[in-house]
């Protein structure tokens, strides 16, 4: 997280849950994000919608986020939009795929629009945790630092929807 992580506001958060996974394929569209550049997060968003029921080997449709070296970083994190997928062998470009291997999360609902889960996020870590006694679950080796699942009620053009946070 950068410094200025702790400068945003802090929101408040539903109870959260842990969830133990199992290990989803995700089809991906993906690019790299920093504290400048997360509201560019909708717009990649909305580049990917278009497909969305159309990818081959598509399972359900929920969508996930995943960022990925969020703490061992200084210039940003590795951010993709995705869906859960059957195969990666039939993927179109510009798709490309990640295994996220199973692992236990912490999972938090977010039901505000899409950009603000970055106050989730930041009072997860500077809030939460620390009031808690809890500790976020240990990562699995290639985990993610943090995934998002937005489900079936999103609406992707506005970023309103079913969002729940989860950290590993």
């Amino acid at each position: 997280m950068s410094a200025n992580a702790r400068d945003m506001p802090i929101v408040k958060l539903e109870s959260p849950r842990f969830e133990n996974s199992r290990p989803p394929l995700i089809s991906r569209l993906a690019g790299r994000c920093n504290a400048n550049t997360l509201d560019d997060l909708l717009a990649l968003w909305r580049r990917f919608a278009v497909p969305i029921g159309g990818i081959p080997g598509q399972i359900g449709r929920a969508r996930y986020g995943v960022c990925s070296d969020m703490f061992n970083r200084t210039d940003g994190f590795h951010y993709l939009s995705g869906v859960e997928v059957s195969e990666s062998s039939v993927l179109p470009k510009p798709f490309s795929h990640v295994q996220i291997p199973a692992q236990r999360y912490l999972i938090f609902p977010c039901g505000e629009q899409v950009s603000r889960i970055r106050h989730t996020v930041n009072a997860t870590w500077y809030q939460w945790l620390p009031e808690s006694g809890q500790k976020a679950p240990s990562a699995a080796p290639g985990a993610p630092d943090f995934l998002e699942r937005y489900r079936e009620a999103l609406d992707p053009q506005f970023g309103m929807g079913d969002v729940e946070s989860g950290f590993r």
